[in-house]
């Protein structure tokens, strides 16, 4: 089985190109740093860098939304490679394939903490100071929440 789960944040923009021909097919490719559980220093986190490359629709996807330090998880395959460059030395290559990105934290989780969204019945939802889409629950509201 080859199956990887990544999360971290893009080094860079990605770089999208279209393939030649009728059906163009987008191709991005963007590096992840993905953070280490484990350092060897315990002042200095470490990270790795990861290449990846997504196709077709996930390609679009990655053009149009995708930023430097936009944190995502990507699930995807590892696929080995080799071509000869211009002075004629072999080189290596390892990439990720990706079959699923998303995003691993909202557009202003760095700035505001994550508010629960629900709302309580026959209440209009109040405007969250961070502008998240969501609501925060008003003081004293404990008894009708469906939840502890």
């Amino acid at each position: 089985m080859n199956k990887v789960i990544l999360m971290g944040r893009l080094t860079r923009d990605p770089e999208v190109r279209y393939s030649q021909g009728e059906n163009s097919t987008a191709v991005a490719r963007y590096t992840l740093a993905v953070d280490r559980r484990f350092s060897r220093n315990n002042d200095e986190q470490t990270a790795d860098f990861i290449g990846c490359v997504a196709f077709g629709k996930a390609g679009e996807f990655a053009e149009k939304y995708f930023r430097k330090g936009t944190k995502i998880a990507i699930t995807g395959r590892i696929q080995t490679g080799s071509y000869t460059n211009r002075d004629g030395v072999k080189v290596y290559t390892t990439d990720v394939v990706v079959e699923e990105q998303e995003f691993a934290e909202s557009k202003n989780s760095s700035s505001a903490g994550f508010d629960n969204g629900y709302q309580s019945a026959g209440r209009a939802p109040e405007p969250s100071g961070a502008g998240d889409g969501f609501m925060n629950i008003p003081d004293g509201i404990d008894e009708e929440l469906p939840f502890n």
